[in-house]
């Protein structure tokens, strides 16, 4: 199959967090691990006229992100057990917890927030791409559960083919620590870099 990932389309995400929700319900995580996260991006201001006018420069968009199962994974290296791995049959990155002993390296060293530390347990985890959906046959439930169909996964030279190489915009870590596996069709406010 090769390696996996995530394409989001930003550009129509409207914030609804369904995404979100439905993946910390199939997981059961415990309140505040999230492994799909949605983030605001707000900026701009109002500007007073000096003709007692208010003009707007305001800029709002959404952003949904999960672990993006990276080509270079800093969880992996920083992993002390070796309870992190990378599938060789399609790039996926996941946490056996089993092995896990909790030290929270990889919660440090990911720069998207990928792995999150469950204090309940003892032992971080992380977005496993839906493995036991896609197993059956099923969408990841972030890509299911999503109404605008902003999240689609798929073999990551797919996706990068049909929708261009985008995997970095403003607020972003830089790709070239991780190599990050998403595409991104950018807001029309979100600045690339």
């Amino acid at each position: 199959m090769g390696q996996i990932g995530f394409y989001i389309n930003q550009s129509i995400c409207q914030g609804c967090k369904a995404c979100s929700v439905a993946c910390k319900d199939k997981n059961n995580t415990e309140v505040g691990i999230n492994f799909r996260r949605v983030y605001t991006k707000e900026e701009g201001a109002y500007v007073q006229q000096p003709n007692g006018g208010v003009v707007h420069n305001v800029k709002s968009y959404y952003f949904s992100i999960a672990c993006n199962h990276c080509e270079q994974p800093a969880c992996i290296l920083s992993c002390p057990t070796g309870a992190i791995t990378k599938s060789d049959d399609n790039g996926v990155v996941t946490i056996d917890q089993d092995i896990c002993a909790g030290a929270q390296r990889c919660v440090k060293a990911c720069p998207y927030g990928g792995p999150q530390y469950n204090k309940e347990k003892f032992k971080s985890n992380k977005c496993n791409f839906c493995m036991d959906l896609q197993e059956k046959g099923e969408d990841p439930v972030c890509v299911a559960t999503c109404p605008l169909g902003a999240i689609e996964f798929g073999p990551i030279e797919e996706l990068r083919n049909k929708y261009g190489d985008i995997s970095h915009i403003k607020g972003m870590p830089s790709p070239a620590i991780t190599k990050p596996n998403i595409v991104i069709t950018p807001h029309r406010d979100a600045k690339l870099v």
